[in-house]
């Protein structure tokens, strides 16, 4: 769900933007990171962060918010 989410966030380039000037992370170390958990959870986070990206990301998904809250705390397990 965090990979999707992420292609979702990549979608825009104003939002991809916001996500590496919010997160740090550079394209290198986004494309590195696709199977790290801190990467995938820094994705969700960002999402969290901002209500109306979360809610638009589940509808993309087809998912619930908070599903893709849950998927965070998954990941942090």
């Amino acid at each position: 769900m965090a990979l999707s989410a992420l292609g979702w966030v990549l979608g825009d380039p104003d939002r991809a933007a916001r996500l590496l000037a919010l997160t740090g992370l550079t394209p290198d170390q986004l494309r590195d990171g696709l199977g790290d958990v801190g990467v995938l959870g820094a994705v969700l986070d960002f999402l969290a962060a901002h209500e109306p990206d979360l809610v638009a990301a589940a509808d993309a998904l087809g998912v619930k918010p908070e599903e893709l809250i849950a998927a965070r705390g998954e990941l942090s397990r």
